[in-house]
């Protein structure tokens, strides 16, 4: 685990995932939300469509983005954005929209809610993986020719959307998996009450429905953004670390076309 010493003025150097080592986190947000932005143009004026997997986690692009096609007159009409994951009740429904934890509430009101309707795709074309037909999305996305881009960030023990560490399988076999329900790690509910529930773990859903490990590296890219303390040593592990379901975001070694983006503060060295 050398890897974890390497300083922040190396980071990148060598590394089976490109990383970025960039200043503030705004800096990451202005990347991502012009990555979003440029593909849209290009695809616009090819006459093609445009299809995203986008995470609520990071969401610092969002306001960027907004404002971006706000400004320019950038229709989104024909683009599809495939929304990575939602909070389950103990039942299996979606949590409610209400709800502050709710990632389908955060795009209404954070999102599709401030970009001017004249812009604004169908509502059909903004879909969330659905629990009780996970397989659903995936045909849909299949049928559009997959994602141009998948963004994104990385979780603590290193999962992608909520696609969480498995011990029991190997990278090849994880790599398969499609959307699904599943039970979110105590690592996973530790990490997300710190920010969204004050420490309160008891308090975090113990399931959510994630968009398939094969979805997101089906994509063209994949872009991720990293920005926290704790990312430092994530950072480091997924771009140069073993490829294993012990640490999903690996995976994106294989891939062709992934990079992941740094502020100072995910760049700096973990210990």
């Amino acid at each position: 685990m050398d890897y974890f010493s390497i300083p922040a003025q190396d980071l990148g150097r060598d590394a089976k995932i490109p990383v970025y080592p960039l200043g503030d986190s705004g800096e990451v947000f202005y990347e991502l939300a012009l990555q979003m932005t440029d593909a849209i143009r290009a695809n616009n004026a090819a006459g093609r469509p445009t299809v995203f997997i986008c995470p609520v986690g990071p969401v610092g692009q969002y306001p960027i983005f907004v404002r971006l096609v706000n400004q320019e007159r950038l229709s989104l009409k024909n683009c599809w954005f495939f929304n990575m994951d939602e909070y389950l009740n103990d039942d299996g429904t979606y949590i409610g929209r209400e709800s502050p934890l709710s990632f389908r509430g955060f795009m209404d009101r954070n999102v599709y809610g401030k970009i001017d309707a004249d812009l604004l795709m169908d509502p059909a074309q903004r879909v969330f993986p659905d629990p009780a037909d996970p397989e659903k999305g995936d045909k849909l996305l299949e049928s559009l020719g997959g994602p141009d881009i998948c963004f994104g960030g990385i979780g603590i023990n290193g999962h992608l959307a909520f696609n969480e560490a498995r011990e029991d399988m190997t990278a090849a076999a994880f790599a398969q998996l499609g959307t699904r329900v599943v039970e979110l790690t105590p690592e996973t509910r530790t990490a997300n009450a710190i920010g969204d529930r004050g420490g309160a773990i008891d308090a975090m859903p113990k399931l959510a429905v994630t968009i398939g490990i094969r979805q997101i590296l089906s994509a063209k890219k994949v872009r991720l953004g990293v920005f926290r303390d704790w990312h430092r040593a994530v950072v480091r592990q997924a771009a140069y670390g073993p490829v294993t379901a012990h640490f999903p975001a690996s995976l994106l070694q294989e891939h062709p076309d992934a990079a992941i983006y740094a502020n100072g503060v995910a760049a700096g060295r973990p210990f």
